[in-house]
């Protein structure tokens, strides 16, 4: 049984995090401190954007040196750390060994994130008292600190965590979240950070990681972009007791796939300027991977998104983007629904129902349904928000 319960980041036993301004960013928290005690087993999946920032670099490195034993986790707000060179590859080091050598444990055992704006230089000093304030303040309780801290333009924190009930005993997952724009997950998405008290071998815990982000992380867009410094990553520390093996692994994902779930639908609905979250489902594809496709086609599309928020029930746009997806797509038997509402069918078009599936538009849950025609079993589904004049305010104005 997986019930979903408060306490995020530090819901499982054995983690504390904290959250601090720290004056990378003009206002507010900045810098998130995670800490296991024991060291934790650890797994990550990153970006495939290859402009590649310095913290991506630097813990895939520690990951390697450490045979994935970590202690802590650090993450700033407001300055990507991408595109700085060397040094901001020595900064990124820098903020492992300050934390290493403030919480005890090699620098090795430290894995660092950044976000916020590309070709900006970290300031190492900024970043040392941060560490310093974060570790004095390291609580069970600091979950919410260490969430907003990470956040840039995020509408809100983001927050989940599950208790799970298994025939070997009780463990839970927490983690928390951020991502409002770049977001377009190949391998990973934005910034994403779990924790859980059950105890998993690496393999395993880095499979889990893997499947769960699948049809999570990995299917919600905002914006088709795939940012310098994604990363998620996936902290085991065992205080529960509980021993995850291939009998116990099917309610271990299971339990993981709710928080990330939670965690990614989170980041679409909080999406730059958005008000609607979309969920597009598409059907009758030769292979899911097709079907996952033109999902995706049609989850990025600005005459889509831009369509739905307006209300307005065009679906000859989906059909557009579903023929140009670049799989098989067979007109003559295509069908497209708004909500419950079939608006084309076997080259048939339902002009009447337009009014009823504009209904459905205004509504902040917006379902999409596109069957390709083909008669395959693929099927896919993957969340997006819709497109306003917000996101191209907070973008256009987002270094200024």
């Amino acid at each position: 049984m997986v019930e979903r319960i408060t306490g995020g980041i530090t819901a499982p036993a054995g983690f504390e995090a904290a959250g601090v301004a720290c004056g990378i960013k003009a206002t507010g928290l900045d810098l998130a401190l995670i800490v296991s005690t024991p060291p934790a087993r650890a797994a990550g999946i990153f970006t495939t954007n290859l402009a590649v920032a310095a913290p991506v670099v630097v813990t895939r490195e520690h990951l390697r040196r450490s045979h994935g034993t970590t202690s802590s986790i650090v993450i700033n707000s407001g300055c990507a750390n991408a595109c700085t060179g060397d040094q901001g590859l020595a900064l990124a080091r820098a903020m492992a060994t300050d934390t290493a050598r403030t919480i005890g444990c090699s620098a090795e055992q430290v894995l660092v994130s950044s976000t916020g704006v590309i070709g900006v230089q970290l300031d190492g000093e900024k970043l040392r008292h941060g560490i310093t304030h974060a570790a004095a303040a390291l609580s069970r309780d600091g979950h919410e600190a260490a969430a907003e801290a990470i956040m840039t333009t995020d509408p809100w924190a983001k927050e989940a965590a599950v208790r799970a009930t298994t025939s070997a005993g009780v463990f839970h997952i927490g983690g928390m979240a951020k991502g409002a724009g770049m977001i377009e997950p190949n391998m990973a998405t934005m910034l994403g950070f779990l924790t859980t008290d059950a105890d998993v071998g690496p393999d395993l815990l880095q499979r889990a990681l893997a499947e769960a982000a699948d049809d999570t992380f990995n299917a919600i867009t905002v914006d088709g972009e795939t940012s310098t410094n994604d990363m998620v990553l996936l902290l085991a520390g065992g205080r529960s007791g509980v021993r995850i093996d291939e009998t116990g692994y099917p309610a271990f994902v299971d339990a993981l796939h709710t928080v990330c779930r939670e965690l990614a639908l989170a980041v679409v609905t909080g999406g730059e300027g958005a008000t609607k979250l979309i969920t597009v489902t598409v059907t009758g594809a030769r292979t899911t991977a097709e079907a996952k496709q033109t999902a995706r086609a049609i989850a990025n599309s600005p005459l889509v998104k831009t369509a739905v928020h307006g209300g307005d029930p065009n679906w000859g746009r989906l059909v557009a983007v579903a023929g140009r997806a670049g799989v098989a797509f067979d007109l003559t038997h295509a069908r497209v629904r708004i909500g419950e509402v079939e608006l084309f069918g076997d080259g048939q078009v339902f002009a009447d129902r337009e009014p009823a599936a504009a209904e459905h538009l205004k509504g902040a849950k917006v379902a999409i349904g596109v069957d390709v025609g083909v008669g395959g079993t693929g099927t896919a589904t993957v969340w997006t928000c819709d497109l306003s004049a917000e996101y191209v305010h907070i973008n256009a104005d987002y270094r200024t």
